[in-house]
């Protein structure tokens, strides 16, 4: 296992992530889109990843915004609900694993997941439809898929829509958005859960429910829990 801090050129800014692979033979990467106010360091993130890796899938936990941005959405919060903005970059990031699967001899047709949580879920339902020949699943945590709109049914990939029980607006939403969806699709639901997952075991339930889904889509090289 290898971890390591990356640079992802967007466009105008490069993009700060951490980068951790199980080995040259890793089946798949995932790609994680923090929500609104977050950033790569989430709690609630890494946790989900450590489950990924531990299962043997890689795992790019990556900032959205530069730290100018950052700033800036401090003050006024215009960039967190920009989801054209967020999905551009996820687009970028998902083109810059494809160059780095030549160049680190993991094939530049290695199979990318999306993992997005609050507005982040948005931004990659939409990177997923912009990119359906790289993104083969997609899991969203207490997220709202609702955001992607018109994006929504032009998603091929595979769809995890994890809802906390006690979340009711979000669930709500959720469901909403999910009738919009034509690809294959679950709303798993945490029973009494709320949105961020605080309760005892309730994270643990959506790492290994994000685990099972992408290890049984993203390729037979990851392990068996």
């Amino acid at each position: 296992m290898t971890s390591e801090t990356v640079t992802v050129p967007a466009h105008e800014v490069a993009l700060a992530g951490d980068l951790t692979v199980p080995g040259a033979d890793v089946p798949a990467v995932v790609l994680f889109a923090h929500g609104s106010g977050s950033s790569r360091h989430s709690p609630r993130n890494q946790a989900v990843a450590a489950e990924l890796n531990r299962v043997g899938l890689g795992t790019l936990l990556l900032d959205l915004l530069s730290e100018r941005e950052e700033h800036e959405d401090a003050r006024s919060g215009r960039h967190r609900f920009d989801i054209g903005l967020l999905a551009g970059r996820l687009v970028d990031t998902i083109d810059w694993l494809e160059r780095q699967g030549g160049k680190r001899g993991w094939g530049e047709d290695l199979p990318v997941g999306l993992f997005g949580a609050s507005t982040g879920a948005a931004a990659a339902l939409v990177a997923a439809a912009e990119r359906p020949r790289r993104v083969y699943a997609v899991v969203s945590r207490g997220g709202r898929p609702d955001l992607a709109g018109e994006w929504l049914p032009r998603v091929e990939a595979p769809v995890l829509l994890i809802v906390g029980g006690a979340d009711e607006l979000v669930l709500g939403l959720n469901e909403e958005a999910a009738a919009r969806l034509a690809a294959p699709h679950r709303i798993h639901v945490v029973p009494g859960a709320t949105h961020l997952f605080p309760e005892p075991g309730a994270l643990e339930e959506v790492a290994t429910a994000a685990g099972d889904w992408f290890r049984e889509r993203l390729g037979t090289g990851a392990q068996g829990a």
